[in-house]
């Protein structure tokens, strides 16, 4: 019978470690969007990067912000206005509608400024839970999990969820890693799925914490009773 009391104590001290090895090699996590600390811009950056890359994100927002400056500027233009600027992104009609209709609803009920709280930002249009955690932890400097589809690839690899659903992965790693560092997981996650973890050929001989994955344990078990019995073969060849 699995004693969970043991079992999320463990899973806690591996957390702080894969933190501490992803670290040393990425150095500072960081967000990948380009926002120049601005907490709208972040939104629309998060609310364009759905199904989209955030390096084509990042190479059309300046187009984007130079006619559309600040808040009120959205909010006075209809989707329509803001659609050819944002064609690249895909599913852009529903982009623009979500834009436009958070910049009415900031200038309307909060005073013109981006809500700080995930309860408030969660009624904008176009915002869940993987923005506003987003928004929470590189806007406003608090901490807050962001659950993309590295954090739950890896998190489930690395055996802190068996999930698929973003809510309840979320549920299980605030359990297991450290509050300081909820921001820092989903960045180092992100650059551990694009440099090293990558989701059709993870390469685990180059993995930094390989051994702090219950996916690379098997690995590296599979790796050693190979090699165990080539050589076995090996020996018995020579016999």
């Amino acid at each position: 019978m699995v004693d969970f009391a043991k079992e999320i104590e463990r899973r806690q001290h591996q957390a702080k470690q894969v933190i501490t090895e992803l670290f040393n090699y990425y150095g500072e996590a960081v967000c990948t969007l380009n926002y120049v600390e601005d907490p709208w811009r972040l939104l629309v950056g998060a609310i364009l990067a759905a199904q989209c890359t955030d390096e084509r994100v990042n190479k059309i927002t300046p187009a984007l912000f130079e006619r559309f400056p600040g808040i009120p500027d959205f909010a006075e233009v209809t989707p329509q206005d803001i659609e050819p600027y944002i064609k690249s992104c895909g599913i852009f009609r529903n982009k623009a509608k979500a834009i436009q209709g958070s910049a009415v609803m900031i200038m309307h009920e909060f005073d013109g400024a981006v809500p700080q709280r995930q309860k408030e930002l969660l009624r904008l249009p176009g915002v869940g839970r993987k923005i506003a955690n987003l928004l929470i932890g590189d806007a406003f400097g608090g901490q807050a999990i962001v659950v993309d589809t590295h954090c739950g690839r890896i998190s489930r690899l690395m055996g802190f969820t068996e999930h698929k659903d973003a809510t309840k992965i979320e549920r299980d790693l605030v359990q297991v890693v450290p509050e300081e560092h909820w921001t820092d997981w989903g960045h180092l996650l992100v650059a551990h799925g694009r440099e090293i973890c990558v989701a059709r050929r993870p390469d685990c001989d180059r993995c930094p914490v390989v051994n702090l994955c219950d996916t690379g344990v098997e690995y590296l078990n599979r790796a050693e009773q190979s090699a165990a019995e080539s050589a076995a073969a090996q020996v018995g060849d020579l016999l």
